[in-house]
């Protein structure tokens, strides 16, 4: 038996946030390895009653996680998750999000295939939330293959299935406020050839509420991450 840490990370998701954990929550019912497997849902300084609503449903799911901190960002707050799975000694670490656009009916393909890979990572050949997302990942891949010399069509999928071994193996390259963790896990485990796998899934548009991540926000996070890039491309 093997524990998972489902990460989600959670902002002014109010709206969403009960349908989530409805969701996600059998899914660490199912793979309960002698009650250590957890659902971690890190509220990112909410402005609406997400945090409360994740503590009401706690009360009645004792696999439920609910942690609480200020709002730093999505990427931030995936970190904070990966690394409380870390201290934890999960052996698994499971990353999706809050909004509703990924299925859990599609996670036991990735479970079944941990045995072969460290880590099994979903690629959204199409895409629910528009084509200006798409053309963004695009030109994130196309970076990657400029900077990095990695090949992959989509590095930032919110549905990732990796050893927690493997994600503590790179998880101190990157800063703590990081903003985009999971395309540079993506890069380093396919520019070190760890063994890993790209499923494809489905990935519907936002179930509810308002995403957070704007066009002015998504120009201004390109742009550091055009300089992050470099800057960790001198460290491989």
């Amino acid at each position: 038996m093997s524990s998972l840490y489902i990460v989600i990370p959670a902002y002014n998701e109010s709206a969403n946030i009960e349908r989530t954990i409805d969701q996600w929550y059998p899914v660490v019912v199912r793979h309960n390895d002698e009650g250590k497997s957890r659902l971690v849902i890190i509220n990112d300084g909410s402005k609406d009653h997400t945090y409360q609503l994740l503590q009401k449903c706690a009360a009645s799911r004792p696999l439920l996680i609910p942690l609480d901190k200020p709002n730093g960002g999505h990427g931030p707050t995936v970190l904070y998750g990966y690394r409380y799975a870390i201290q934890n000694h999960a052996d698994y670490i499971f990353q999706t999000d809050s909004d509703g656009q990924t299925n859990p009916d599609e996670f036991e393909p990735f479970w079944n295939q941990r045995g072969r890979y460290d880590a099994v990572i979903g690629t959204r050949s199409v895409r629910g939330d528009g084509k200006s997302r798409k053309f963004v990942e695009n030109v994130v891949c196309f970076l990657l293959r400029m900077i990095f010399g990695v090949k992959v069509s989509d590095a930032n999928a919110p549905y990732r299935l990796m050893k927690t071994d493997l994600v503590a193996k790179y998880i101190g390259k990157l800063p703590e406020d990081f903003n985009i963790p999971n395309i540079m896990f993506t890069t380093y485990f396919v520019h070190y050839k760890e063994k890993v796998k790209f499923i494809d899934i489905t990935f519907k548009p936002r179930q509810g509420g308002t995403n957070s991540i704007n066009v002015k926000k998504i120009v201004k996070i390109g742009w550091k991450a055009v300089k992050d890039f470099y800057k960790l491309k001198k460290e491989l």
